[in-house]
């Protein structure tokens, strides 16, 4: 039984990663016209129609009654402000050297989580973070060409979403779709703010592509939240590496984007680091039990 759950939540993740890089595929592409703002709008517009009728079957008070409900404004605030670096930065960047940065997100969880949680960062995890960080230099001297304008952008991305995540985990006594909803308003109304300014008009066609950018998001987001269901996070986790394989192939089919061996250097190791950090925390889990 265990084997077998596993194995669902392995295939919950890869296709979760995969709608994901989708996702960001058709984020970029939408990018080359639409400000951020527009991007957000519409995309919270299609997920809060997805999730309505999950949150009728659910009941209208885990909604309206908040736990913690500073922490989940605040979640919220880095949820949102996470998803425009995303976009800025990928309008900006190739696909494959945005991705890498993101990959390095669980290196910034580990030293978040050992000065704000009073977590211990043992010699081997403080060595898996010094290499994730070696990575990270190598994929910002890849993305010099690009300019430090969209690697900024992207490194703070990567920092707040560190903080989205940590978050999260705290509020992880939370209904998944009362996450998404809120997740989903609070872009929405940062983009119905923000879009005035920069809004351009719309066709169709967009529309429709805008929506599905809704869709395939919070599909992938269920997906996820049932991987980690059915299985252990560190059986599952090491498959989001694969977004990294999914953003160079993409790129290189839609955008006519050939990574640098300088990136390519920086993903593996950052995907090292990775690999490294999810070992120490299976070998913590037969401690335990």
């Amino acid at each position: 039984m265990a084997a077998r759950d596993n194995l669902a939540g392995i295939a919950l993740m890869s296709a979760a990663v995969l709608g994901f890089s989708l996702n960001d595929v058709l984020g970029k592409w939408l990018m080359a016209t639409y400000s951020v703002s527009q991007v957000l709008v519409l995309r919270s517009i299609a997920a809060l129609l997805i999730l309505a009728p999950l949150l009728v079957r659910e009941g209208a008070a885990p909604l309206l009654r908040p736990k913690r409900p500073g922490l989940q404004v605040m979640r919220v605030v880095f949820g949102t402000v996470e998803v425009a670096c995303f976009y800025w930065a990928v309008s900006m960047m190739p696909l494959a050297d945005t991705m890498a940065f993101w990959m390095a997100t669980p290196i910034f969880v580990a030293v978040a989580s050992a000065l704000f949680l009073g977590e211990h960062l043992d010699r081997w995890r403080f060595g898996a973070v010094v290499l994730g960080f070696v990575g990270v230099m190598l994929t910002l001297g890849a993305g010099l060409d690009a300019g430090w304008k969209p690697m900024a952008i992207a490194v703070f991305g990567v920092v707040v979403y560190s903080g989205y995540l940590m978050s999260t985990r705290a509020l992880r006594g939370t209904s998944a779709r009362v996450l998404a909803t809120y997740q989903m308003l609070g872009a929405l109304v940062f983009g119905l703010v923000m879009a005035p300014f920069t809004w351009v008009p719309v066709v169709w066609v967009d529309v429709a592509l805008l929506m599905v950018l809704g869709v395939v998001g919070v599909a992938a987001h269920l997906a996820v939240t049932r991987s980690l269901a059915l299985a252990p996070a560190p059986v599952v986790v090491p498959w989001q590496y694969a977004m990294i394989l999914w953003g160079i192939l993409f790129g290189w089919i839609f955008f006519n984007e050939v990574p640098e061996p300088l990136m390519l250097a920086g993903a593996t190791v950052i995907i090292a680091a990775g690999f490294w950090l999810t070992r120490m925390e299976l070998r913590d889990a037969r401690k335990e039990a």
